[in-house]
């Protein structure tokens, strides 16, 4: 049973629980879309004939025969009636069902999760392996006051849903799982082990813990923090705007344009399903991008974004794995940046999510005190003299005394535009990659989450002798390998980077962030 130090909520208490009573109707919502579509079609015929009789071919006052007319003509009101409440009540029971059999229990190890009536299923989230926990909101479920709680696992299909439970509750419960998992409870043993050999200790300790929480007053760690970043609307759209997909919709537009000259009308009708998915590609990234916010909080970084479905993530310490700084092209006169960062998600390779993580981009847009503020709670560990890595000679770079390893001038038609730019340092802490020159981005690999680093060399590359760094940790959208390195230069820096691992992993206590 969890320590009662740790939990706040009822539903913390390592008992079994049941979710909310209205989570049958919202996890069978598919079903009753389905149904209503079913009865929308066929008795479409009736429904154009009653709003819209202009459009029929029929004469005035003549409806078509569908269902209901059969029905009426038949005399089987009562029995379609019968039907029709037999079915609500076989839909019903199969919910309650559904419900009852659907339990959860929060223990002092672990997040476990039973359902399923004739094919049982248990699921199990180890604590010391939660990676994040995950607070969703879909529009339908916020007009119920209602939240899915999704604790993120470190293997593939690993993370376990809670869906759903009241908005409240699942912001208590998500406390307590981060309380839990931070090593807390690992004080708290030792603590106990200590107090049990004399009742007069543990009766002084009650007391002075009782005192301590009067001094200290009620805890508000749970609160929802000030975000540190705000991005405003106009800057929002812009970027969405300044992007790869306005060009490529640029040149789709162009390409109509020249085919409708040669009065290939046919051409406009293809077209349409194409920025019918422009259209939906914007307004998914903006509505996504709208009430973002970022803070840090006991437990780690707190993300929240999205104006329909509302998405709300802590991101405990040690589990970003790779971060990555990008500025495409058209962001450079305004000084714009976004962060990515790689990190477990938990996620089965054939789910249909698997490669939409939500939070890999942590910073949609940002100037550069924005980027300056997100690194500094994504890398507080950081020590200050290695900050001119990101900046100076990562970010703006290269500037005079360059640090960094980077492309050899007499290969630098292997990268012709960016050949100044493209290089790599190690220091005490991480590994930074610097690369691009029109679309320019900086990895920035903490070594304590590194889990191997590799050299590599092809044919051209034995010919130039030049090499590609590569530092492998947790896959995703941020890119950490770095090619056309001097091949001596890149040696020294596996050297390098190999040491400062060894010691970087072995003093590396942010798995346990309260331990």
């Amino acid at each position: 049973m969890p320590p009662r130090a740790l939990v706040r909520s009822p539903l913390s208490d390592g008992e079994w629980q049941r979710l909310h009573p209205l989570t049958p109707l919202l996890r069978g919502g598919l079903f009753l879309v389905v149904m209503i579509g079913v009865i929308v079609a066929n008795l479409r015929e009736r429904l154009i004939e009653l709003f819209l009789p202009a459009v029929t071919d029929l004469p005035p006052g003549v409806i078509p025969p569908d269902p209901v007319d059969f029905i009426l003509a038949h005399n089987l009101i009562l029995i379609a009636g019968g039907g029709a409440l037999a079915v609500l009540i076989v839909l019903l029971v199969i919910f309650r069902l559904s419900w009852r059999f659907h339990t959860f229990r929060i223990s002092d190890d672990d997040v476990e999760v039973r359902s399923g009536v004739l094919f049982r299923t248990h699921r199990r989230a180890p604590l010391d392996r939660v990676q994040g926990v995950n607070l969703t909101r879909p529009l339908v479920a916020r007009l119920l006051g209602l939240a899915k709680l999704e604790v993120v696992g470190a293997g593939l299909d690993s993370n376990v849903k809670l869906e759903y439970l009241s908005a409240p509750a699942a912001e208590t419960v998500r406390g307590d799982i981060l309380r839990l998992a931070s090593g807390r409870r690992l004080a708290e043993r030792g603590a106990a082990a200590v107090a049990s050999g004399s009742p007069v200790q543990q009766a002084a300790d009650a007391v002075a813990a009782g005192i301590q929480g009067i001094v200290d007053g009620e805890d508000f760690s749970d609160a929802e923090p000030e975000s540190i970043v705000r991005i405003p609307f106009g800057r929002l759209v812009a970027s969405r705007v300044l992007s790869g997909s306005t060009l490529t919709l640029v040149a789709l537009i162009a390409a109509i344009i020249v085919a409708a000259s040669f009065s290939t009308l046919w051409v406009l009708f293809t077209m349409v399903p194409a920025f019918l998915a422009f259209g939906a590609y914007y307004v998914r990234s903006i509505a996504r991008g709208l009430r973002y916010a970022i803070a840090p909080s006991p437990d780690g970084v707190r993300l929240t974004s999205g104006l329909f479905t509302t998405v709300s993530e802590v991101l405990p310490p040690g589990r970003v794995h790779a971060i990555e700084v990008h500025q495409p092209l058209m962001w450079r006169p305004f000084g714009w940046w976004s962060i990515s960062v790689n990190r477990l998600t938990g996620h089965s390779r054939g789910s249909s999510d698997s490669n939409a993580d939500p939070f890999a981009t942590v910073l949609p847009i940002g100037t550069r005190e924005d980027v300056e503020r997100v690194l500094g709670i994504l890398l507080p560990a950081l020590p200050a003299d290695e900050w001119t890595y990101v900046f100076r000679h990562g970010i703006l770079g290269p500037v005079d005394d360059d640090p960094y390893v980077s492309t050899p001038r007499r290969v630098w038609l292997l990268r012709p535009l960016s050949w100044r730019r493209n290089g790599a340092v190690v220091s005490a802490d991480a590994i930074f990659l610097r690369r691009g020159w029109a679309h320019r981005t900086l990895a920035v690999i903490p070594l304590a989450r590194l889990q191997s680093i590799g050299l590599r060399q092809g044919p051209l590359a034995r010919a130039t002798r030049t090499a590609t760094l590569a530092a492998h940790v947790i896959p995703g959208t941020v890119r950490t390998s770095v090619g056309a390195l001097d091949r001596d230069a890149a040696l020294a820096l596996f050297d390098d980077a190999a040491r400062a691992t060894v010691a970087a992993a072995a003093g590396d206590r942010s798995h346990r962030w309260a331990g």
